[in-house]
């Protein structure tokens, strides 16, 4: 599947620190991965498709959070630095995905 391509090499590229991390970091970037060709296929519209990963990606998106906000305070992070450290990381796969969507949706894509 050469949609998924550049996020699963984003997802080897990253830190796996514990394991419920890495473990979240993974469900939540293959399950994000795997909305973009059926969204592709129905022809979504970019806000349909971000409803979708909603739909479809939100336990995996809630666990991977948990597990970063979890691992961040375990190390004496502050709450307010974990929340903020948990929404970068599921902002950076969201972006990501959002924007080969955006690609592949492109006449020519």
């Amino acid at each position: 599947m050469l949609v998924a391509a550049p996020l699963i090499l984003m997802l080897a590229a990253a830190p796996q620190g514990a394991d419920a991390v890495g473990a979240g970091r993974k469900a939540y970037s293959e399950c994000l991965s795997k909305q973009i060709q059926p969204a592709l296929d129905k022809k979504l519209t970019l806000a349909d498709f971000q409803s979708a990963l909603k739909e479809k990606c939100g336990a995996q998106e809630t666990a991977f959070r948990t597990a970063i906000v979890n691992d961040d305070k375990s190390s004496k992070m502050s709450d307010a630095d974990a929340q903020s450290d948990a929404d970068e990381q599921v902002s950076e796969y969201k972006d990501k995905i959002v924007g080969e969507f955006e690609d592949y949706s492109k006449p020519g894509g």
